[in-house]
């Protein structure tokens, strides 16, 4: 048996990339993965759905 050099499904994940979006309604910062940006996201602050046009990239995870 051997031992993995990595965590099961880092593959897969070590070019995802990480972006902080302020919501455009009430400016609170939210951090999506690049995995995630088909979703909808909703903002914590005030409970509306975050624009990601107005996304930038931050940095890679």
């Amino acid at each position: 048996m051997t031992i993995p050099q990595h965590c099961p499904g880092f593959q897969q994940l070590k070019h995802l990339q990480s972006f902080m979006c302020k919501c455009p309604n009430c400016g609170k910062e939210r951090e999506i993965f690049s995995d995630e940006f088909e979703k909808k996201h909703i903002c914590k602050g005030c409970g509306k759905e975050i624009d990601f046009t107005q996304c930038t990239l931050d940095g890679e995870a």
